[in-house]
């Protein structure tokens, strides 16, 4: 039996990506092993996102020569639809696959195999119209399942390389979504996170229906106690989207809105599709609609252009606003967007200063927002244990507080009423309510 490595990098869509890959060399009985291990197959799923992640992608591709000199290589992903002869160059890889066709990833290895020579299976994906099904038949977890229902994205925001990776957008039917949802209650699963490359864009492709439609159609499904969505611009979040969701007690008190940047002059030149002002306004009804709500977002520093002007209201603005969470980035310049031509780029020392300064505001806001629930009990989906010689288990609060618990018993995939107890540097411990939920 062939063995079969699997590394991904990036973004939760990748990470379901992988896992649907996984089961389908699973099916065709091959030996899944980890990537340090030996192995027959290597598959790289790569991110280029920043620069940071081509370098990675290299870099992981050129471990597993390390490991098996003689081993088959693939590399998948972004990074290989954004520059498929640069990864063709790579020593060792021998297949080559952009952000369509993984669903037969199978095929295509063992077509490359049997050829014996470098294959480039990379596409135009801006031809590309139809949503590619990849979806998950055997769960290894039994906790949160990520599920993607969207693929591209149309927004083309000037810093961004996503849209030239990933294409056009193209929304999973209704149907599908359904089917896997009802197959991840069926299999034990209590929560559903929704995740697309811009998931709030679902359905504009496919006619009537719309995001809000589907969390519906995914809060009747039985079984199903907590839904979640991924990334999401503010502009989605309308009066009557908030007053849908509203109604929907499996709702998670969190979202993760996308801001990029505190000051408006800054966002025309992303290309975002709102102002600080009307951000404000959606966190404000957010906050009013539901008790105690986790606002996170990300924030580049540093975008071509940032005067200490802009900065400052950047600043300003999300202290203002005190995320509970905030992923911050350095402008990182990609080749093949708008923003990589711009003049008066930031000086990289610059922008770690002010990514350092922002860090600071952002922890500062984080740790208020946990303690604020210190004493109190609240419910915690248990997601794994954190180490085989402990008792000790990881999970989440619905509004995204990461909770450690000690507990002699298998609290894996339960709810369970937890008083949190203190604050630690990442996350709360809590103690285990006599109460089962």
């Amino acid at each position: 039996m062939k063995r079969v490595a699997f590394y991904t990098l990036g973004c939760k869509v990748n990470q379901y990506e992988t896992e649907a890959m996984i089961e389908a060399f699973e099916t065709a009985h091959y030996q899944i092993v980890e990537y340090e291990d030996f192995a027959d197959i290597y598959i790289i799923n790569t991110c280029t996102v920043t620069n940071v992640g081509d370098k990675k992608s290299r870099q992981i591709t050129r471990r597993a020569l390390e490991i098996n000199p003689e081993a088959f290589i693939a590399v998948v992903g972004c990074y290989s639809q954004i520059a498929p002869d640069k990864v063709m160059e790579i020593p060792g890889v021998k297949l080559v696959v952009g952000t369509n066709e993984r669903a037969k990833i199978v095929e295509l290895v063992e077509q490359a195999i049997k050829k014996d020579e470098k294959t480039n299976a990379v596409a135009d994906i801006m031809q590309v119209h139809d949503f590619e099904e990849m979806s998950i038949k055997n769960y290894k977890s039994r906790t949160r399942a990520f599920m993607k229902i969207q693929e591209g994205c149309d927004q083309y925001c000037t810093y961004c390389i996503i849209p030239y990776a990933r294409g056009h957008i193209r929304s999973r039917k209704p149907e599908s979504i359904i089917n896997e949802v009802e197959l991840l209650a069926k299999n034990g699963f209590k929560e559903v996170v929704l995740t697309g490359i811009h998931v709030a864009s679902y359905g504009r492709d496919i006619g009537e229906i719309k995001l809000i439609d589907i969390i519906e159609m995914v809060h009747a499904v039985d079984g199903i106690e907590r839904i979640r969505m991924s990334s999401i611009e503010p502009n989605i979040l309308t009066e009557d989207f908030i007053d849908r969701l509203s109604r929907l007690d499996k709702i998670c008190r969190h979202f993760h809105l996308s801001l990029q940047s505190g000051c408006n002059e800054t966002l025309k030149r992303m290309n975002r599709k709102y102002t600080t002002e009307e951000y404000k306004e959606v966190v404000n009804k957010l906050r009013n609609t539901f008790n105690d709500v986790a606002i996170t977002t990300d924030l580049i520093v540093g975008f071509p252009g940032e005067t200490e002007e802009e900065f400052e209201k950047t600043k300003e603005f999300i202290n203002e606003i005190q995320f509970s969470s905030m992923h911050i980035f350095k402008y990182s310049p990609r080749e093949g967007t708008p923003a990589a031509k711009y003049k008066n780029q930031v000086e990289p020392k610059i922008k770690d200063v002010r990514s350092k300064i922002v860090s600071e505001i952002a922890a500062l806001h984080e740790q208020a927002f946990k303690e604020k629930f210190l004493g109190k009990s609240m419910k915690v989906l248990y997601e794994r244990k954190v180490d085989d010689n402990a008792n000790l288990f990881e999970g989440l609060t619905d509004n995204y507080i990461k909770i450690v618990t000690e507990s002699r018993d298998d609290i894996k995939g339960k709810i369970l009423s937890t008083k949190l107890i203190k604050h630690e540097e990442d996350y709360v411990t809590g103690i285990l309510n006599t109460e089962r939920i």
